[in-house]
Order: structure tokens, then sequence, then C-alpha cells
């Protein structure tokens, strides 16, 4: 699946370049190859995220930015923690576990070389849920690619998952891991 998700991505910045360059192109359709190649661009950072090769994150990052992370895991005692990006591809590149983040992507902002994706996701280690939450991506055009410039997520309750909008839980279904 990884192998089709690369294949499309590049037949799309094959086709969509000089499509975004020509003038017989309307506005509504650079548009919305712009916002597909983001989403393409959103979706190889996920499978990044699941890569059996942990260094696969860096080429969808920009090592400079920053993660702001909305961790409300304890209700009571909400944190935000900033990680910069090199620090934390350090320190995911250590990480041996199996991890899988999806992400519906609901709204795609798209204006010249900036982008902004969001939506709710899952995020599952070892093949077990560990959280959900809201994914705030903010991309840039550089090098002819779209890569995560800088990144907010919440990290919430697998119970808070259906509330989120996260596809597949009916929240009598999920454990928070409580007794």
């Amino acid at each position: 699946m990884r192998g089709l998700h690369k294949f499309c991505a590049l037949a799309l910045a094959a086709t969509s370049t000089p499509a975004i360059a020509d003038d017989h192109i309307s506005a509504a359709e650079q548009s919305a190859l712009a916002e597909a190649d983001v989403r393409l661009s959103v979706n190889a950072f996920m499978n990044a995220i699941g890569s059996d090769d942990k260094t696969d994150l860096a080429d969808h990052m920009i090592a400079e930015a920053t993660i702001f992370v909305h961790n409300r895991m304890d209700p009571e005692n909400p944190r935000i923690d900033i990680v910069p990006v090199a620090q934390h591809l350090e320190s995911w590149a250590a990480r041996d576990a199996r991890y899988i983040e999806e992400m519906a992507i609901t709204s795609v902002l798209v204006d010249g070389d900036m982008a902004h994706a969001w939506g709710p996701y899952s995020f599952w280690e070892n093949y077990q849920l560990k959280h959900c939450g809201t994914n705030s991506l903010s991309l840039v055009r550089k090098g002819g690619g779209w890569r995560v410039a800088n990144t907010s997520f919440t990290i919430e309750r697998p119970s808070e998952c259906e509330r989120l909008g996260v596809a597949g839980f009916p929240a009598e279904a999920v454990s928070d891991g409580e007794p």
C-alpha cells in the first residue's frame, strides 16, 4: 500500500507541476491540484511514521521547525510540550516499536508555497491504540515538495476518539487502559 502512495505522489508531482504553471488551467483546477498535492504529502508523512526505517520521517519534516504537543491524557492537568523537530527526529530514530498514525484530513488550505492540513487522528504502538487527537500541520513547499514545517497536535485518551471524529471508534468499544 505504501508503494501505491509513493507512486501516486510521484505521478501527481510529475503532472501537477507543469499544469500549475500552464495558463490554460483554471484557478479552481490549480487549487484542486495544489490541495491534492498537500494531501498526498500529509499521507506520505503519516506513512513515514509507520515506516520500519525510522529515519524516513526526516524526509517529510523541516529540522528547524517546532512541534507543540497539547497533552490532555490527564484532563485535570493538561500541558503543552514544545519540542524542536531536530530533537524529535533524533529520539524517533532510536525507537524500535511499530507505530501507525492514521489521520482523516478534514481541511486543507493552500496559499502559494504555504499550506495547512487539519484533522483527527489515531496513534497506535505495536498495534495497540495509545491515543487520539487533532493534528494541525503547517506545510511549506520547499525543493519542489511539501514538508511539515510546524505541527501542533492534541493527545487525548482513546475514549475521546469518537468525540474527536476518528473513524471507527464507538466510545463504548474503547478503553483508556484503566480498570
